[in-house]
């Protein structure tokens, strides 16, 4: 069985569209936005898709093409990294037989996930892949990430002299764990339904509980 039809499975019960959908679903070689992240973005639009509702057809092509095109945090054009998906999504959902009305609502889910594009999403679908994808950006995994992330950026841990930047200003470029207060903190607020609002509170407690510990460390 082939790695593509294994990987399937886990997105059950659109596990064919998976089949179809996951050869086009990366580019580059960015291990925070690969096959293990599809997986747990999924996992968790399945949980607010429980509470929230929603077409779970299109959540699910939403998941999977999200990260389609693959653009580096600090190129240029990272802000135009969703719109570049959402117009792949649409050649490949096109290609495969979809309806243009439908086709349309996966890439305005796809457009309107990025925090980086800063676009409002305006379906439940969109909604629910908004909060699915930033869910995976905070508690545990997303400061495994966070980490990873600045490890490809060549940046440092830690302003060892000032980790928290009580004397400094904020340089997430620079270091790792200013990402936490420039941007991982605040994702919680912007949470857009109230299934993902309640996990995002639960794992923020974790990825201060993550900085408590590390700065005990140090």
């Amino acid at each position: 069985m082939s790695q593509t039809a294994l990987l399937s499975a886990a997105f059950a019960p659109h596990q064919v569209l998976a089949e179809q959908l996951l050869p086009h679903a990366f580019s580059g070689n960015d291990g925070s936005h690969d096959a293990a992240h599809l997986i747990r973005v999924w996992k968790n639009a399945l949980r607010i898709h429980g509470s929230e509702g929603g077409d779970l057809r299109l959540i699910a092509a939403a998941v999977l093409l999200h990260d389609c095109v693959a653009v580096e945090k600090n190129a240029p054009d990272r802000e135009r990294a969703s719109r570049l998906a959402a117009e792949k999504a649409f050649e490949v959902l096109d290609a495969l037989g979809w309806r243009t009305m439908e086709i349309s609502a996966v890439a305005h889910a796809i457009i309107t996930h990025s925090f980086s594009a800063n676009i409002p999403p305006e379906s439940l679908e969109a909604k629910i892949l908004q909060d699915a994808d930033r869910l995976d950006a905070i508690g545990m995994i997303g400061a495994a990430r966070c980490f990873y992330i600045a490890g490809r950026m060549g940046s440092g841990l830690y302003d060892p002299l000032d980790p928290l930047a009580e004397n400094r200003p904020l340089d997430d470029k620079a270091f790792a764990i200013d990402h936490f207060e420039t941007k991982l903190f605040k994702l919680t607020d912007g949470f857009q339904t109230a299934a993902g609002r309640a996990l995002a509170r639960q794992r923020q407690e974790r990825l201060r509980t993550v900085l408590s510990m590390m700065l005990e460390e140090i």
